[in-house]
């Protein structure tokens, strides 16, 4: 059956006092309040929520949702309990990110959330793949919102607000998986999920509370190395670049589509490019754009894939390069250094 995609209104936590709307796939919601930096030491004090009102929101349903889930994605889905979180990717036939599913099973339907303006596509495959199977699948962002909040347990029947919600895993190994990066994480202890919410309650969700904008949510996932479909990915990334093996990927199960790539590069080679992490120089009043390429020696390696402002560190970016690139070799973004930390060991 065809979805019709969802054409979201500004958010009415726009509202808000000081409130300034961001742009691109997060121009319903806001990128500030009036003070980013402050908006990030609230996050980390646990002390403010974000609305991500934008993203796609999915259900699926009928007895078989875990089970054929579990086949078609790169997680290992069957027996999940409820009310407990996973992380999971959709791959094409070559093995490319094309999804990151964030995902919960309430014991009756499982719970998706999407990037911005991603359901529809996600939601049409799905329905293809139904066969004979006993599943529905439905696209619900009409009728359902989403906060993240600075929360590390899961979701619990009877707590006052939401309906469900994801509790991000990263950096934590999930299941049988491994590592590309550096054995200390600097997102070690990372407390975050998606609070999923009745659309028409949104407000009254945070009323009482204080609210931090994109840009301090973004500021936060660039430190963590935390990647994001859309920003650290584009038409041919592979999960091994980007080290999303360690919560999205399980080595050892049943048969899914791009799985061939998976297993061909972690047991065989190298993945082509690898994510680094930049400390930008901020002796400048401006950043670079996202997309700005980088060179070394006069040389192009990469590309700055998500850009932003960090109240303790200053510019920071994320950025995708040759994997060959010397890990102590300075680059440079347009006229702006850069200096690298590994994520993705080459």
């Amino acid at each position: 059956m065809p979805f019709a995609p969802v054409t979201l209104a500004p958010s009415p936590l726009l509202g808000r006092p000081g409130a300034v709307a961001g742009d691109g796939v997060d121009a319903t919601v806001a990128a500030h309040y009036g003070d980013p930096l402050r908006e990030q030491r609230l996050l980390i004090e646990g002390l403010a929520a974000v609305d991500l009102s934008n993203r796609d929101v999915l259900t699926i349903t009928g007895p078989d949702r875990l089970t054929w889930l579990h086949s078609m994605t790169t997680q290992h889905l069957t027996g999940l309990a409820p009310w407990t979180s996973r992380e999971s990717l959709v791959l094409s036939p070559k093995g490319h990110i094309e999804h990151d599913l964030h995902l919960v099973d309430d014991g009756e339907r499982v719970w998706i959330t999407l990037e911005p303006g991603t359901g529809v596509a996600l939601a049409e495959w799905l329905d293809r793949m139904r066969f004979m199977l006993r599943v529905e699948v439905d696209l619900v962002t009409a009728s359902y919102a989403v906060l993240g909040e600075p929360v590390g347990r899961e979701f619990a029947p009877g707590d006052p607000v939401g309906v469900a919600a994801w509790r991000d895993p990263w950096p934590d190994l999930v299941g049988d998986t491994t590592a590309y990066g550096p054995a200390e994480h600097p997102a070690a202890g990372r407390a975050w999920r998606e609070l999923i919410v009745p659309r028409a309650e949104l407000e009254k969700a945070v009323e009482d509370r204080a609210l931090a904008g994109m840009w301090a949510a973004e500021a936060l996932r660039v430190a963590d190395w935390r990647p994001r479909v859309g920003y650290e990915t584009d038409h041919r990334t592979i999960p091994h670049e980007v080290d999303w093996l360690r919560t999205a990927v399980h080595l050892h199960k049943g048969c899914y589509r791009g799985q061939e790539t998976i297993a061909r590069v972690h047991n065989l080679g190298r993945p082509p490019r690898r994510l680094v992490f930049l400390h930008l120089d901020g002796s400048g009043h401006t950043l670079p754009e996202r997309g700005t390429q980088l060179t070394l020696d006069g040389r192009a390696i990469g590309h700055l894939t998500s850009v932003a402002r960090h109240y303790e560190d200053g510019p920071i970016a994320l950025a995708m390069i040759k994997r060959n690139t010397p890990e102590d070799a300075e680059l440079r973004a347009g006229d702006i250094s850069a200096a690298q930390s590994t994520i993705v060991t080459p």
